[in-house]
């Protein structure tokens, strides 16, 4: 990282091998006459001065301490190198770019849901971007006491915040719990402005955290994505019967448990479609009992007698003596009425 040597340093640098390092601290006994600090693409160089800020230089390139630099210190301006000693100071090298990292909970979630005990396990993952802006409470809060710092100690920081900010804004304003990727922007924005409360006070803000995707178990995703292709189906009613049937045969509401918690969440969802799929049931057999019972003006056949004529039928053969009738309305033979 920094080259250098004891007493015979002269190069004041940050060969950044380390894309995931936030700072990076170089500190000896004193800075020699004749050293030269380097300062790269990306890089800010902070010269500090017993914890006290006595410069920053932004801009890239290779300077002379004593020409360059020492001039422009707050307190050690007047500074001038002696024969055999050189200049007490640390030098904080800042990586300036916006750093980005992938999060997750660190397990099931159980969001608080209606006639579920115990609540619904969830999980989620995403990726955040963050920099740092505050040099001052970066030195008061990490640097002070840290000789680097990596993206890895801010992941490990946002992650114990994460499972708690997660259930506080999904919860708030009432989500579809089955559909939480709908409000996936929405429940990013809230966690976002919590944490920057968390790390503002070290000199970093958040510039981005987005939720890439909700895990439910796999039974209720299953369940989920059988209810969501019911939307797409134009006879809902006939859909849900069949699916109901489905269910009921092959028992995907209550098997196929992974384990106790999964097994009670998936009765519950299964409980709550499965009482939709039945009101939805009955709502289509009573329109269709009520569309049964009406005649839409047109008149309507009568059931056939045990004989096979229908009321006011005329007979082909004579009912008393068997003769052929034609179109006569009584027998020619015997002289029954036919009609």
């Amino acid at each position: 990282m920094g080259l250098f040597s004891n007493q015979l340093l002269n190069v004041i640098e940050w060969n950044e091998s380390n894309e995931n390092m936030i700072f990076y601290k170089w500190h000896n006994d004193e800075i020699k006459k004749g050293s030269h600090l380097i300062i790269r693409p990306g890089q800010d160089a902070i010269f500090l001065n017993n914890g006290r800020i006595e410069g920053i230089f932004k801009d890239e390139g290779n300077y002379d301490i004593e020409s360059q630099i020492i001039p422009f210190l707050s307190t050690l301006k007047g500074f001038k190198f002696g024969f055999n000693s050189g200049m007490r100071a640390e030098v904080l090298f800042i990586n300036t770019k916006i750093f980005q990292s992938k999060w997750g909970t660190k397990g099931p979630v159980n969001i608080p849901a209606p006639g579920m005990p115990g609540g619904m396990p969830i999980r989620a993952n995403g990726t955040f971007s963050f920099v740092v802006n505050d040099y001052v409470k970066l030195i008061d809060t990490i640097a002070g006491v840290k000789d680097s710092y990596e993206v890895e100690d801010v992941k490990l920081r946002i992650s114990s915040k994460i499972d708690q900010l997660m259930m506080k804004w999904i919860t708030k304003e009432g989500k579809d719990m089955f559909n939480l990727n709908a409000n996936a922007d929405v429940i990013a924005d809230g966690i976002k402005t919590d944490l920057n409360m968390q790390l503002i006070d070290s000199g970093m803000t958040i510039k981005e955290f987005n939720i890439m995707s909700f895990n439910y178990p796999e039974n209720i995703q299953r369940m989920i994505n059988e209810n969501a292709a019911n939307s797409m189906i134009g006879d809902m009613g006939r859909y849900q019967q069949v699916a109901m049937t489905n269910a009921m045969t092959n028992g995907t509401m209550g098997g196929n448990r992974g384990n106790a918690t999964s097994g009670v969440a998936t009765d519950m969802v299964g409980m709550m479609m499965g009482m939709n799929m039945a009101n939805q049931m009955m709502n289509n057999m009573n329109g269709m009992n009520n569309m049964n019972g009406m005649n839409n003006g047109y008149a309507q056949p009568q059931a056939a007698p045990a004989g096979g004529m229908a009321p006011g039928a005329k007979p082909k053969f004579c009912p008393n003596c068997g003769q052929p009738t034609g179109e006569a309305n009584f027998c020619g033979n015997c002289g029954q009425k036919l009609v």
